[in-house]
């Protein structure tokens, strides 16, 4: 996909060398069999040609971000929680923690994202996307 495409849908942007990631990005593309999320890792060219235009917060995690298609990006548990709203299946009922006031949501997302090289692992490359997954990596 040429960086210069218009976006259609909303693109997971996500740590490529993260373990917890590569498996949350896999659990999105299971649920989400509509193909609406595309997704590309956080330190990519396709990633920072994404965010050029879009209207980005002062401090950008490294863990995921989402920038939906009119350029609105989303980041800690706003992010999370957002893609959880649009998936399949019971995953989708946890989107109703936006209840939980954003300081001790965004809280607990930071101690997650602190420890997950510890819990989940660390990987040298991102991984390669599975075959039936690659059409909807931005820069595969």
């Amino acid at each position: 996909m040429a960086a210069t495409a218009p976006l259609t849908g909303d693109v997971v942007l996500y740590d490529g060398s993260c373990g917890l990631c590569s498996r949350s990005v896999r659990f999105i593309a299971g649920h989400d069999p509509a193909g609406h999320f595309r997704f590309a890792a956080l330190d990519s060219d396709v990633a920072a040609e994404i965010l050029r235009g879009a209207r980005v917060p002062a401090q950008l995690p490294d863990s995921v971000v989402l920038v939906e298609a009119d350029g609105t990006v989303r980041v800690e548990s706003d992010a999370a929680l957002q893609i959880l709203r649009r998936l399949r299946g019971p995953a989708r009922h946890l989107a109703r923690l936006r209840i939980v006031p954003r300081p001790l949501r965004d809280g607990v997302y930071r101690l997650v994202a602190r420890t997950r090289y510890r819990i989940f692992g660390r990987h040298d490359v991102c991984e390669l996307p599975a075959p039936w997954l690659r059409e909807r990596f931005l820069d595969a």
